[in-house]
C-alpha cells in the first residue's frame, strides 16, 4: 500500500505478543498473558524492570518513528498549511476461539473523524460481495487503541485504522490484491487537498 501510495511505511517489525503498540501502556492487554485463549508463557510473571525494557526497546522506538515520519512530511510548513493523514493497518484472527466467525473481509475503524473512514467505507462496498465493517470487528471508539489516538486524533489530524482478515492476506498474491483494492479506494480520498488540516472540531484529548 505505501508503494502504491506513494506513503511512508512505518512497520514495528515484531509480534504484538511481545508489546503492542497499538494499546495504552496501562491496558491489561499491553502484554498480554494469553491472547484467544492461549497462554503466552513469556509474558507471565515479568517484572517491572523486563515490562521496562520492553517499552524501551520496542514500544518507545516505533512510536518515535511514527512521529518522526509525521513531522517529516511537515517540514517547513505550519500545522495551519498542512497536517498529514495517518493510516494505520492491521489484521484480525477469522474466528475467536470458541466464539462466532467474523464475516467481515475488512474493517475501518474511527471515532470522531470521519474524513477518510466514511467515503472509504463507501468506496469498498461498492464491491457487492465484499463485507466491510464500520468499526467492525473492533471499534475506533473503545479506548484501548492508540496509533491514530495519540499520534493523529489529539492534533485533529486525519486519519483513519484498517483491519484486514488474516485468511484473505496469507500468501503474497493475496496481500497484493488487497494493496490494490485498498489502495484504489483510498486514493481519491487522499487526492483532495483539503484533507490535510487540522480540525479543531475532530480534536480530542488523548
Amino acid at each position: 500500500m505505501a508503494d502504491r501510495l506513494g506513503a511512508m511505511a512505518v512497520l514495528a517489525g515484531f509480534s504484538r505478543l511481545v508489546i503492542d503498540c497499538n494499546r495504552q501502556l496501562d491496558d491489561p492487554t499491553s502484554i498480554a498473558e494469553h491472547s484467544d485463549a492461549e497462554q503466552i508463557p513469556g509474558n507471565h510473571g515479568l517484572s517491572a524492570e523486563q515490562r521496562a525494557e520492553r517499552v524501551r526497546s520496542c514500544f518507545r522506538p516505533y512510536q518515535e518513528a511514527v512521529d518522526a515520519q509525521l513531522e517529516a512530511l511537515r517540514t517547513g510548513r505550519t500545522v495551519e498549511e498542512f497536517a498529514p493523514a495517518l493510516i494505520a493497518v492491521h489484521s484480525f484472527t477469522p474466528l475467536m476461539q470458541g466464539g462466532a466467525p467474523r464475516p467481515w473481509h475488512c474493517g475501518v475503524l474511527w471515532n470522531v473523524d470521519p474524513r477518510i473512514a466514511v467515503p472509504l467505507i463507501h468506496a469498498l462496498r461498492v464491491e457487492p460481495n465484499l463485507i466491510v465493517g464500520d468499526n467492525e470487528p473492533y471499534s475506533g471508539r473503545h479506548p484501548a487503541g492508540y496509533t491514530i489516538d495519540i499520534h493523529a486524533e489529539r492534533r485533529g489530524w486525519p486519519g483513519v485504522s484498517l483491519e484486514i482478515r488474516q485468511d484473505l492476506i496469507s500468501d503474497s498474491a493475496s496481500a497484493e490484491r488487497w494493496a490494490d483494492r485498498l489502495s484504489a479506494a483510498l486514493r481519491p480520498i487522499l487526492r483532495d487537498a483539503t484533507l490535510y488540516r487540522s480540525e479543531p472540531a475532530y480534536r480530542t484529548s488523548s
